[in-house]
Protein backbone atom coordinates (compact mmCIF):
# COMPACT_ATOMS: atom_id res chain seq x y z
CA UNK A 1 0.00 0.00 0.00
CA UNK A 2 1.01 3.64 -0.04
CA UNK A 3 0.10 6.58 2.16
CA UNK A 4 0.14 10.15 0.84
CA UNK A 5 1.18 13.09 2.99
CA UNK A 6 2.17 16.77 2.89
CA UNK A 7 5.52 18.15 1.70
CA UNK A 8 8.19 17.58 4.35
CA UNK A 9 6.12 15.12 6.42
CA UNK A 10 7.52 11.93 4.84
CA UNK A 11 9.82 11.16 7.81
CA UNK A 12 6.98 11.64 10.30
CA UNK A 13 4.63 9.38 8.34
CA UNK A 14 7.28 6.67 7.90
CA UNK A 15 7.92 6.70 11.66
CA UNK A 16 4.18 6.49 12.36
CA UNK A 17 3.84 3.50 10.02
CA UNK A 18 6.76 1.67 11.63
CA UNK A 19 5.33 2.33 15.09
CA UNK A 20 1.98 0.90 13.98
CA UNK A 21 3.73 -2.24 12.71
CA UNK A 22 3.91 -1.74 8.93
CA UNK A 23 6.38 -3.83 6.94
CA UNK A 24 8.86 -2.70 4.27
CA UNK A 25 8.42 1.04 4.88
CA UNK A 26 10.09 3.16 2.16
CA UNK A 27 9.75 6.87 1.47
CA UNK A 28 8.95 8.66 -1.77
CA UNK A 29 7.98 12.27 -2.48
CA UNK A 30 4.92 13.13 -0.35
CA UNK A 31 4.39 9.35 -0.29
CA UNK A 32 5.39 6.44 1.94
CA UNK A 33 5.14 2.86 0.67
CA UNK A 34 4.46 0.01 3.12
CA UNK A 35 3.11 -3.51 3.47
CA UNK A 36 0.31 -4.80 5.67
CA UNK A 37 -2.84 -6.94 5.66
CA UNK A 38 -6.47 -5.85 5.45
CA UNK A 39 -6.66 -5.17 9.19
CA UNK A 40 -3.56 -3.01 9.00
CA UNK A 41 -5.18 -0.98 6.21
CA UNK A 42 -8.11 -0.29 8.54
CA UNK A 43 -5.68 0.60 11.35
CA UNK A 44 -3.66 2.93 9.07
CA UNK A 45 -6.78 4.92 8.17
CA UNK A 46 -7.86 5.15 11.80
CA UNK A 47 -4.52 5.85 13.44
CA UNK A 48 -2.19 7.74 11.07
CA UNK A 49 -2.01 11.41 12.04
CA UNK A 50 0.05 12.65 9.08
CA UNK A 51 -1.52 10.70 6.18
CA UNK A 52 -3.92 12.29 3.72
CA UNK A 53 -4.84 9.07 1.88
CA UNK A 54 -4.13 5.36 2.05
CA UNK A 55 -4.11 3.73 -1.40
CA UNK A 56 -4.17 0.02 -2.23
CA UNK A 57 -2.55 -0.71 -5.63
CA UNK A 58 -4.42 -3.36 -7.65
CA UNK A 59 -2.51 -3.48 -10.95
CA UNK A 60 0.11 -1.80 -13.15
CA UNK A 61 0.63 -1.91 -16.89
CA UNK A 62 2.51 -0.19 -19.70
CA UNK A 63 0.72 2.16 -22.08
CA UNK A 64 2.13 3.50 -25.34
CA UNK A 65 -0.93 5.36 -26.62
CA UNK A 66 -4.31 6.50 -25.45
CA UNK A 67 -6.18 3.43 -26.70
CA UNK A 68 -3.92 1.22 -24.55
CA UNK A 69 -5.28 2.93 -21.44
CA UNK A 70 -8.91 2.25 -22.38
CA UNK A 71 -8.21 -1.35 -23.41
CA UNK A 72 -6.22 -2.23 -20.29
CA UNK A 73 -8.81 -0.71 -17.94
CA UNK A 74 -11.63 -2.43 -19.83
CA UNK A 75 -9.84 -5.80 -19.52
CA UNK A 76 -9.74 -5.60 -15.70
CA UNK A 77 -12.18 -7.59 -13.57
CA UNK A 78 -14.03 -4.61 -12.10
CA UNK A 79 -16.71 -6.84 -10.65
CA UNK A 80 -14.13 -7.98 -8.07
CA UNK A 81 -13.97 -4.42 -6.69
CA UNK A 82 -17.44 -2.88 -7.14
CA UNK A 83 -21.02 -3.58 -8.16
CA UNK A 84 -23.08 -2.07 -10.96
CA UNK A 85 -25.21 -0.31 -8.32
CA UNK A 86 -22.34 1.55 -6.63
CA UNK A 87 -21.14 5.04 -7.52
CA UNK A 88 -17.50 5.72 -8.35
CA UNK A 89 -15.06 8.48 -9.24
CA UNK A 90 -11.59 8.51 -10.83
CA UNK A 91 -8.71 10.64 -9.50
CA UNK A 92 -5.68 11.02 -11.78
CA UNK A 93 -2.06 12.08 -11.19
CA UNK A 94 0.17 12.48 -14.25
CA UNK A 95 3.96 12.55 -14.70
CA UNK A 96 4.01 11.72 -18.40
CA UNK A 97 4.77 13.29 -21.80
CA UNK A 98 2.20 11.12 -23.56
CA UNK A 99 -0.60 12.04 -21.14
CA UNK A 100 -0.85 15.64 -19.96
CA UNK A 101 -4.57 16.16 -19.29
CA UNK A 102 -5.71 14.49 -16.06
CA UNK A 103 -9.41 15.15 -16.79
CA UNK A 104 -9.07 13.42 -20.15
CA UNK A 105 -7.41 10.38 -18.52
CA UNK A 106 -10.09 10.21 -15.81
CA UNK A 107 -12.78 10.33 -18.50
CA UNK A 108 -11.12 7.52 -20.51
CA UNK A 109 -10.90 5.32 -17.41
CA UNK A 110 -14.51 6.09 -16.49
CA UNK A 111 -15.66 5.22 -20.03
CA UNK A 112 -13.84 1.88 -19.94
CA UNK A 113 -15.36 0.90 -16.58
CA UNK A 114 -18.87 2.00 -17.57
CA UNK A 115 -18.64 0.18 -20.92
CA UNK A 116 -17.46 -3.02 -19.23
CA UNK A 117 -20.45 -3.09 -16.87
CA UNK A 118 -22.89 -2.10 -19.63
CA UNK A 119 -21.60 -4.88 -21.91
CA UNK A 120 -21.88 -7.44 -19.10
CA UNK A 121 -25.16 -6.40 -17.45
CA UNK A 122 -26.89 -3.94 -19.75
CA UNK A 123 -26.67 -1.37 -16.97
CA UNK A 124 -23.85 0.75 -15.55
CA UNK A 125 -22.60 2.29 -12.30
CA UNK A 126 -22.93 6.06 -11.92
CA UNK A 127 -20.23 8.64 -11.30
CA UNK A 128 -20.44 10.72 -8.12
CA UNK A 129 -17.66 13.29 -7.77
CA UNK A 130 -18.56 14.26 -4.18
CA UNK A 131 -19.58 11.13 -2.25
CA UNK A 132 -18.58 8.16 -4.38
CA UNK A 133 -18.77 4.66 -2.91
CA UNK A 134 -15.57 3.66 -4.74
CA UNK A 135 -12.61 5.97 -5.48
CA UNK A 136 -10.17 4.80 -8.15
CA UNK A 137 -6.71 6.35 -8.30
CA UNK A 138 -4.75 6.46 -11.57
CA UNK A 139 -1.06 7.36 -11.47
CA UNK A 140 0.76 7.54 -14.80
CA UNK A 141 4.54 8.00 -14.71
CA UNK A 142 6.14 7.93 -18.15
CA UNK A 143 4.53 4.93 -19.86
CA UNK A 144 3.68 3.07 -16.63
CA UNK A 145 0.12 3.25 -15.31
CA UNK A 146 -0.64 2.30 -11.70
CA UNK A 147 -4.25 1.61 -10.73
CA UNK A 148 -5.15 1.80 -7.02
CA UNK A 149 -8.24 1.81 -4.87
CA UNK A 150 -8.48 4.76 -2.48
CA UNK A 151 -9.29 3.14 0.88
CA UNK A 152 -9.81 6.49 2.64
CA UNK A 153 -12.28 8.38 0.45
CA UNK A 154 -12.32 12.01 1.54
CA UNK A 155 -8.92 13.29 2.68
CA UNK A 156 -7.97 11.99 6.12
CA UNK A 157 -7.68 15.55 7.43
CA UNK A 158 -11.49 15.39 7.63
CA UNK A 159 -11.38 13.93 11.13
CA UNK A 160 -15.07 14.33 11.83
CA UNK A 161 -14.83 16.52 14.95
CA UNK A 162 -14.60 19.99 13.41
CA UNK A 163 -18.13 21.39 13.10
CA UNK A 164 -17.17 25.05 12.78
CA UNK A 165 -14.10 26.94 11.55
CA UNK A 166 -12.81 30.50 11.42
CA UNK A 167 -11.41 32.55 8.53
CA UNK A 168 -8.14 30.65 8.14
CA UNK A 169 -8.37 27.26 9.87
CA UNK A 170 -5.29 25.04 9.86
CA UNK A 171 -5.58 21.64 8.19
CA UNK A 172 -5.81 18.86 10.80
CA UNK A 173 -3.04 16.76 9.20
CA UNK A 174 -0.78 19.84 9.05
CA UNK A 175 -1.57 20.61 12.71
CA UNK A 176 -0.81 17.04 13.84
CA UNK A 177 2.41 16.96 11.80
CA UNK A 178 3.62 20.27 13.24
CA UNK A 179 2.88 19.06 16.77
CA UNK A 180 4.88 15.88 16.18
CA UNK A 181 7.66 17.93 14.53
CA UNK A 182 7.77 20.16 17.62
CA UNK A 183 8.36 17.10 19.81
CA UNK A 184 5.01 17.33 21.60
CA UNK A 185 4.56 14.10 23.56
CA UNK A 186 2.02 14.99 26.25
CA UNK A 187 4.56 15.27 29.07
CA UNK A 188 3.98 18.91 29.99
CA UNK A 189 1.32 21.60 29.92
CA UNK A 190 0.35 22.81 26.44
CA UNK A 191 -0.86 26.23 25.27
CA UNK A 192 -2.19 27.52 21.94
CA UNK A 193 -2.49 31.28 22.63
CA UNK A 194 -4.28 32.04 19.32
CA UNK A 195 -6.39 28.91 19.13
CA UNK A 196 -9.01 29.86 16.51
CA UNK A 197 -11.35 26.89 16.06
CA UNK A 198 -9.20 24.71 18.32
CA UNK A 199 -7.49 22.35 15.84
CA UNK A 200 -4.08 22.38 17.56
CA UNK A 201 -5.78 21.79 20.92
CA UNK A 202 -7.73 18.74 19.74
CA UNK A 203 -4.79 17.23 17.86
CA UNK A 204 -2.50 17.87 20.87
CA UNK A 205 -4.94 16.11 23.21
CA UNK A 206 -5.28 13.13 20.86
CA UNK A 207 -1.48 12.79 20.66
CA UNK A 208 -1.13 13.15 24.45
CA UNK A 209 -3.79 10.49 25.11
CA UNK A 210 -2.80 8.30 22.13
CA UNK A 211 -6.35 8.50 20.76
CA UNK A 212 -6.72 7.48 17.07
CA UNK A 213 -7.13 10.77 15.13
CA UNK A 214 -9.92 9.46 12.91
CA UNK A 215 -11.96 7.75 15.61
CA UNK A 216 -14.75 10.35 15.13
CA UNK A 217 -14.89 9.88 11.38
CA UNK A 218 -17.94 8.01 10.07
CA UNK A 219 -16.95 7.28 6.46
CA UNK A 220 -14.04 5.43 4.84
CA UNK A 221 -14.24 4.13 1.28
CA UNK A 222 -12.99 0.68 2.33
CA UNK A 223 -16.34 0.21 4.11
CA UNK A 224 -17.94 0.09 0.62
CA UNK A 225 -15.55 -2.54 -0.75
CA UNK A 226 -16.86 -6.00 -1.52
CA UNK A 227 -14.41 -7.60 0.93
CA UNK A 228 -15.15 -5.24 3.85
CA UNK A 229 -15.04 -7.16 7.13
CA UNK A 230 -17.16 -5.35 9.76
CA UNK A 231 -16.13 -7.71 12.56
CA UNK A 232 -12.42 -7.20 11.82
CA UNK A 233 -12.92 -3.43 11.61
CA UNK A 234 -14.70 -3.36 15.00
CA UNK A 235 -11.80 -5.33 16.53
CA UNK A 236 -9.26 -2.84 15.09
CA UNK A 237 -11.27 0.10 16.51
CA UNK A 238 -11.47 -1.56 19.94
CA UNK A 239 -7.77 -2.50 19.97
CA UNK A 240 -6.77 1.04 18.92
CA UNK A 241 -8.90 2.63 21.66
CA UNK A 242 -7.44 0.24 24.23
CA UNK A 243 -4.03 1.78 23.60
CA UNK A 244 -5.21 5.19 24.84
CA UNK A 245 -3.28 6.51 27.86
CA UNK A 246 -3.91 8.87 30.76
CA UNK A 247 -2.87 12.52 30.50
CA UNK A 248 -1.95 14.38 33.71
CA UNK A 249 -1.21 17.91 32.48
CA UNK A 250 -3.27 20.83 31.15
CA UNK A 251 -4.08 21.78 27.56
CA UNK A 252 -5.24 25.36 27.25
CA UNK A 253 -6.30 27.68 24.42
CA UNK A 254 -6.79 31.45 24.27
CA UNK A 255 -8.49 33.56 21.64
CA UNK A 256 -9.60 37.17 21.88
CA UNK A 257 -12.60 36.62 19.55
CA UNK A 258 -15.74 35.37 21.35
CA UNK A 259 -16.94 33.65 18.15
CA UNK A 260 -13.66 31.69 17.89
CA UNK A 261 -13.90 30.60 21.53
CA UNK A 262 -17.44 29.31 20.96
CA UNK A 263 -16.42 27.38 17.83
CA UNK A 264 -13.36 25.92 19.53
CA UNK A 265 -15.42 24.76 22.52
CA UNK A 266 -17.97 23.13 20.18
CA UNK A 267 -15.22 21.29 18.27
CA UNK A 268 -13.51 20.13 21.48
CA UNK A 269 -16.82 18.85 22.82
CA UNK A 270 -17.58 17.13 19.52
CA UNK A 271 -14.20 15.37 19.73
CA UNK A 272 -15.09 14.16 23.23
CA UNK A 273 -12.05 15.89 24.75
CA UNK A 274 -13.59 18.57 27.00
CA UNK A 275 -12.10 16.98 30.15
CA UNK A 276 -8.58 17.66 28.85
CA UNK A 277 -8.94 21.08 27.20
CA UNK A 278 -9.77 24.52 28.64
CA UNK A 279 -10.46 27.52 26.36
CA UNK A 280 -10.58 31.15 27.49
CA UNK A 281 -11.49 34.42 25.80
CA UNK A 282 -8.20 36.27 26.22
CA UNK A 283 -5.58 38.15 24.22
CA UNK A 284 -2.19 36.43 24.22
CA UNK A 285 -0.58 39.85 24.69
CA UNK A 286 -2.39 40.25 28.04
CA UNK A 287 -1.51 36.78 29.27
CA UNK A 288 1.19 35.32 31.51
CA UNK A 289 2.56 31.82 32.01
CA UNK A 290 0.43 30.09 34.63
CA UNK A 291 2.86 27.35 35.67
CA UNK A 292 6.42 27.23 37.00
CA UNK A 293 7.00 24.00 35.08
CA UNK A 294 7.96 23.63 31.42
CA UNK A 295 5.30 24.81 28.93
CA UNK A 296 4.95 23.61 25.32
CA UNK A 297 3.37 26.20 23.02
CA UNK A 298 2.31 25.78 19.36
CA UNK A 299 0.19 28.29 17.45
CA UNK A 300 -0.79 29.70 14.07
CA UNK A 301 -0.77 33.55 14.15
CA UNK A 302 -2.24 35.68 11.35
CA UNK A 303 -0.01 36.01 8.26
CA UNK A 304 -1.64 39.20 6.97
CA UNK A 305 -3.17 37.44 3.94
CA UNK A 306 -6.79 37.58 5.16
CA UNK A 307 -6.75 39.82 8.24
CA UNK A 308 -5.60 43.43 7.91
CA UNK A 309 -3.17 43.90 10.81
CA UNK A 310 0.03 45.92 11.29
CA UNK A 311 2.11 42.76 10.91
CA UNK A 312 5.57 44.04 12.00
CA UNK A 313 4.04 45.46 15.20
CA UNK A 314 1.97 42.32 15.78
CA UNK A 315 4.97 39.99 15.44
CA UNK A 316 7.01 42.32 17.64
CA UNK A 317 4.33 41.92 20.33
CA UNK A 318 4.56 38.13 20.00
CA UNK A 319 8.30 38.34 20.75
CA UNK A 320 7.83 40.78 23.63
CA UNK A 321 5.09 38.68 25.25
CA UNK A 322 7.14 35.49 25.01
CA UNK A 323 10.26 37.16 26.39
CA UNK A 324 8.60 38.99 29.27
CA UNK A 325 5.72 36.69 30.28
CA UNK A 326 6.68 33.13 29.31
CA UNK A 327 9.97 31.99 30.91
CA UNK A 328 10.60 28.24 30.70
CA UNK A 329 8.59 27.86 27.49
CA UNK A 330 9.27 26.09 24.22
CA UNK A 331 7.30 28.18 21.73
CA UNK A 332 6.65 27.13 18.12
CA UNK A 333 4.56 28.85 15.48
CA UNK A 334 3.99 28.69 11.73
CA UNK A 335 3.94 31.73 9.43
CA UNK A 336 4.21 32.45 5.71
CA UNK A 337 5.02 36.13 6.43
CA UNK A 338 8.83 35.95 6.21
CA UNK A 339 9.24 39.71 6.58
CA UNK A 340 7.19 39.90 9.77
CA UNK A 341 9.12 37.00 11.32
CA UNK A 342 12.17 39.31 11.42
CA UNK A 343 10.27 41.57 13.86
CA UNK A 344 9.82 38.89 16.56
CA UNK A 345 13.14 40.04 18.01
CA UNK A 346 14.15 36.62 19.39
CA UNK A 347 16.67 34.18 18.02
CA UNK A 348 15.12 31.04 16.54
CA UNK A 349 16.56 27.72 17.64
CA UNK A 350 14.87 25.90 14.73
CA UNK A 351 13.40 27.05 11.43
CA UNK A 352 11.71 24.42 9.25
CA UNK A 353 10.31 24.97 5.75
CA UNK A 354 6.70 23.74 5.49
CA UNK A 355 3.64 24.55 3.40
CA UNK A 356 0.28 25.72 4.72
CA UNK A 357 -1.92 24.85 1.74
CA UNK A 358 -0.07 26.57 -1.12
CA UNK A 359 1.73 29.07 1.09
CA UNK A 360 5.43 28.45 1.65
CA UNK A 361 5.88 28.93 5.38
CA UNK A 362 8.35 28.57 8.22
CA UNK A 363 7.75 26.60 11.39
CA UNK A 364 9.91 28.40 13.94
CA UNK A 365 10.99 27.49 17.46
CA UNK A 366 11.92 29.88 20.27
CA UNK A 367 13.42 28.59 23.53
CA UNK A 368 12.39 31.04 26.25
CA UNK A 369 14.75 30.45 29.16
CA UNK A 370 14.23 31.50 32.74
CA UNK A 371 17.05 32.77 34.93
CA UNK A 372 20.65 33.39 33.89
CA UNK A 373 20.45 31.81 30.42
CA UNK A 374 17.98 34.45 29.31
CA UNK A 375 20.40 37.23 28.34
CA UNK A 376 22.87 34.84 26.75
CA UNK A 377 20.44 33.01 24.49
CA UNK A 378 17.93 35.67 23.56
CA UNK A 379 19.92 38.42 21.95
CA UNK A 380 17.92 39.63 18.99
CA UNK A 381 19.05 38.60 15.50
Amino acid sequence: MLAKTLHGFEDLLAKELRNLGAGNVTQGVRTVFFEGDKGFMYKANLCLRTAIKVLKPITSFTIRQQNDLYNQIYAMDWEAFMTKDQTFVVDTVLLSDEFSNSLFVSQKVKDAIVDKFRDQYGTRPSVDTKHADIRINIHIQGSLCHVSLDSSGASLHHRGYRLATNIAPINEVLAAGLLLMSGWDGRSDFLDPMCGSGTFLVEAAMIACNIPPNINRKEFCFKNWRDFDQELYDKIVEASLNKAREFHFKIKGYDKAPSAVMKAKDNVENAGLSEYITIEEKSFFDSKKETDAHLHMVFNPPYGTRLQIDMPKFYGQIGDTLKQNYPGTEAWFISSNMESLKHVGLRTSRKIKVYNSQLESRFVKYEIYSGSKKAKHQAAD
